[in-house]
């Protein structure tokens, strides 16, 4: 797997959500032979134990259980005793959702992670942004929204204060990714106040150019200004195009992500990693690298 990342002409990885337990002692062989370098891991990786498949969210540090929140904390901890060990330098993190009530759906469309996203986009893909039934559903999802954001909000920030604490005494730092879902936390808008009072030096932004555009694509914010209101505190980019409306991790070039106006806003000290679908040739994976360097520069 590393070996062919490195023979697509990468020098860094990043371990993301998907690895197994059986996957790591090759992951460290390679690593300690020197065919590749790791920037960063995603949480939680490795997966726990008899987890087969990519589960970012299996445990939530907003869930109102606590049994969850501790498993969230307990998993966090192998993943940075895994990033020191493969020397990342950040760990990408999923901050948790909001617990909508079923009842709120009834009749409507279910009460699933992604739902309101998922409507929302096939109502601008039918042309119907601007509709009565869009605006509805947009004031449906913010009014959800603001009911239900503040206490996994405060469950979320307590255990990413204990995080924070651990990765710092490893050097490590943590990104806060930017999410795709209207049910994810925390909320666009509230960002720079989410991180305000957690430690600059160890908990960053991490900014998923696809999640932005989609994002922005329905409404709700203006992809570079937002980027450029967290600009102090970005750690890096997860990069890929979206294929309008919501037909993200395509090759940079491929979809309607500005990533010149973004290109203002990327620092050398930034870490880009690429996360395009592998369904895609190596031919298309590396023709979207080099649209994007044309832009950003190498």
């Amino acid at each position: 797997m590393l070996r062919e990342i490195r023979d697509l002409g990468f020098d860094y990885a990043e371990l993301s959500h998907g690895i197994r337990v059986s996957l790591v002692p090759g992951i460290v062989d390679a690593v300690d032979s020197g065919e590749i370098k790791i920037s960063t891991l995603h949480n939680f990786c490795p997966l726990p134990m008899g987890v087969n498949h990519a589960a970012p969210n299996i445990y939530e540090f907003s869930s109102s259980d606590q049994r969850e929140r501790e498993y969230a904390w307990k998993h966090t901890m192998k993943t940075i005793e895994f990033a020191v060990r493969v020397n990342a330098k950040l760990i990408v993190i999923h901050s948790g959702s909001m617990e909508f009530k079923p009842s709120f759906f009834a009749g409507l469309f279910g009460a699933k992670r992604m739902e309101f996203t998922d409507k929302l986009l096939d109502l601008v893909e039918e042309g119907k942004s601007g509709s009565d039934e869009f605006d509805q559903l947009v004031a449906q999802a913010v009014a959800c929204q603001e009911k239900h954001k503040e206490e996994p909000l405060a469950r979320s920030f307590d255990l990413l204060k204990r995080i924070a604490a651990e990765a710092a005494e490893h050097d490590l730092m943590l990104g806060i990714e930017n999410r795709e879902a209207l049910e994810e936390i925390p909320l666009d808008s509230e960002m720079s106040m989410f991180l305000a009072d957690l430690p600059e030096k160890t908990v960053r932004y991490w900014h998923d150019c696809g999640h932005g555009q989609i994002k922005e694509n329905l409404g709700f914010i203006n992809h570079t200004m937002h980027v450029q209101s967290l600009s102090d505190r970005l750690g890096g980019f997860h990069i890929h195009d979206v294929g309008f409306p919501g037909k993200d991790h395509q090759p940079p070039g491929k979809g309607n992500i500005d990533f010149e106006a973004l290109g203002d806003l990327v620092k050398p000290e930034h870490i880009k990693v690429f996360e395009m679908n592998p369904a895609l040739t190596k031919e298309e994976v590396q023709e979207g690298v080099k649209h994007l360097k044309s832009i950003w520069g190498e």
